[in-house]
């Protein structure tokens, strides 16, 4: 049973920084696709970043692009979210997910996810 938990959220003004994690278990960690996702209140989940199992194709969405990195450490079990110059608009709860295979921007398409992680920046 794969176990994905995250931390790294916080309350951060505006122009801040922060650096979310997601620790896996369960499974082989090389072997799954990782995503973030993102979820404000009152929308839907949004697609954030992907990255390939090896950590050698990554996958950002336009909207966060700059600003938004995202990579692994597969001896860790680890895939990061490092976060630059976070707006107002970037409140909301972070949720990692996994995929065996290769990375997908539809979150339909993970099989496993964590519990989320709040980010609220204050303007």
């Amino acid at each position: 049973q794969v176990q994905l938990v995250e931390s790294g959220g916080g309350l951060v003004q505006t122009g801040g920084s922060l650096r979310l994690s997601c620790v896996m278990s369960g499974r082989t960690f090389s072997s799954y696709a990782m995503g973030w996702f993102r979820q404000a209140p009152g929308k839907e989940r949004e697609f954030v970043s992907c990255i390939s199992g090896s950590g050698g194709s990554t996958l950002t969405a336009d909207s966060v692009k700059g600003r938004f990195t995202i990579s692994r450490d597969n001896a860790k079990n680890t895939v990061y979210l490092q976060i630059n110059s976070l707006k107002p608009e970037d409140t909301a709860i972070y949720y990692c997910a996994a995929r065996p295979g290769s990375w997908n921007m539809n979150p339909g398409m993970y099989n496993y996810w964590g519990q989320g992680t709040q980010v609220t920046v204050s303007s």
